[in-house]
């Protein structure tokens, strides 16, 4: 009895007993972050994109995490733009974050800005210079920026890819770009030598057997660059630039059924690039198929309003099938183009494409007063461009900048051949001869005949 009464006493009333303490509560920003984030790496986006909306109408759009990753998925699904302007957003709420940077850098780079994303890149690195990505990316940007005509540029790159390597020796894609670099100068071995080491880490990447066939290419291994760019085919049979280059190699080899399969191919990917139809046109034209071969040159004109070369080849068709009034038209729009590009571009243009230009315009009486080169300040930064070059920085990258412009001068490669002909032999491959046949309908300038006659 005593226990029972001691045990009333010091019962406490219930509305006097202190309370258990809940769990806190997130902020009113983060509240819905973990549900953001199961959705996301769920890779269900519309539910990702729904919980988003909800969490940036509760904070009046100040939840930065629900901006960072509607903007990753806006990049995901191609609006690039729409992304870049929710990324700065992100920068402007954390300054001193180092990743919103790097994600706008990226934007940038995704929209071919590539001076201003290297800017950002730049900033980033102060505020992390152990990030090894940052360092990678910096060096890929000044790749893109096409200057290596300035020394300084070129040894940044490098040094941002080294950089880069430093932090991880092992990187794959820093090793990929600085073996990319190495071959866009024209040092195919040593590039081969880096793709080894890539290859051990990724052997199945269609970008390293692409780039591994172009080094081939470049150095006139024809069969082996064939047979690496048909691997990489088969590992990515819808990377239009992969068939682009098939289609090159084998318009250089004089295989224009093989070249026309393969460029047809590539056009149905990507039917916005005006050179695709020049060089269909070119193989069609050696397949003696003149009409077609005129309706991919206009299609051609059509969308490429920079490259000479387009207008040059077709000039070239027009004026050996007599139509002496549509090559004159043809070589005025040229003219235009170099000019514009003489003007804004520090780079030489190909001297196999000048002289053709030369040549089609003493034939037809005209471009005596057209100038292909301006004052350089400096003679020792002159150096001899690729054909991918003349075309100032109108086509991104397809492997091998250096492989690629040098077949790329195989465009201008129609002459007339007499009926017959299968076509003349490569002497300096893969260049083709640009100028017509002296037996086709060319007239001879008077110049030219006396010179015949003495060698007679």
């Amino acid at each position: 009895m005593a226990e029972e009464k001691l045990r009333m006493k010091t019962q406490v009333p219930e509305s006097q007993r202190p309370r258990p303490k809940k769990a806190s509560e997130f902020p009113v920003v983060e509240k819905l972050n973990w549900l953001i984030h199961l959705h996301y790496i769920r890779k269900d986006y519309e539910a990702c994109k729904a919980v988003i909306k909800e969490q940036l109408q509760e904070t009046q759009g100040l939840c930065e995490y629900a901006i960072y990753v509607q903007a990753l998925i806006f990049r995901l699904e191609g609006n690039i733009q729409e992304s870049l302007e929710l990324f700065q957003t992100c920068a402007v709420l954390s300054p001193q974050c180092a990743d919103n940077l790097k994600q706008v850098a990226r934007s940038l780079f995704l929209l071919g800005k590539h001076k201003a994303a290297t800017e950002v890149y730049n900033e980033a690195a102060k505020l992390n210079q152990k990030d090894w990505e940052i360092c990678h990316n910096l060096g890929v940007c000044y790749t893109y920026l096409k200057q290596f005509n300035k020394l300084g540029v070129y040894q940044k790159a490098f040094e941002h890819l080294g950089n880069a390597l430093t932090y991880d020796p092992a990187n794959y894609k820093a090793i990929l770009a600085a073996g990319s670099m190495m071959q866009t100068h024209g040092d195919f071995d040593v590039a081969l030598t880096k793709y080894r080491v890539v290859a051990c880490a990724i052997p199945e990447s269609p970008p390293l057997w692409n780039n591994i066939g172009m080094c081939f290419f470049g150095k006139k291994k024809y069969v082996a660059a064939i047979s690496c760019l048909k691997r990489a085919n088969y590992l990515a049979p819808f990377d239009w630039k992969i068939l682009y280059n098939l289609g090159l190699v084998h318009l250089t080899m004089q295989q224009y059924a093989s070249a026309f399969h393969f460029l047809s191919a590539a056009i149905n990917f990507q039917p916005k690039m005006g050179e695709l139809y020049m060089l269909l046109a070119v193989a069609l034209t050696n397949l003696e198929d003149t009409e077609n071969a005129k309706r991919a040159y206009e299609e051609a004109v059509r969308l490429d309003k920079c490259n000479p070369l387009v207008n040059l080849n077709y000039a070239v068709l027009l004026y050996n099938q007599g139509e002496k009034k549509g090559a004159l038209a043809q070589y005025r729009e040229m003219e235009k183009k170099v000019n514009f590009l003489k003007d804004h571009s520090p780079l030489e243009f190909d001297a196999e494409m000048v002289e053709m230009a030369q040549k089609l315009g003493a034939a037809l009486q005209v471009g005596e007063a057209l100038v292909w080169t301006k004052p350089v300040k400096d003679p020792k930064s002159k150096h001899r461009t690729n054909s991918a070059n003349k075309s100032a920085a109108l086509q991104q990258p397809l492997g091998s900048n250096q492989a690629l412009g040098q077949a790329m001068s195989s465009a201008a490669a129609y002459r007339k051949l007499p009926s017959g002909a299968v076509g003349a032999q490569l002497t300096k491959p893969p260049s083709l001869p640009l100028e017509p046949e002296p037996e086709a309908t060319v007239e001879a300038s008077p110049t030219e005949v006396s010179e015949q006659k003495k060698e007679k």
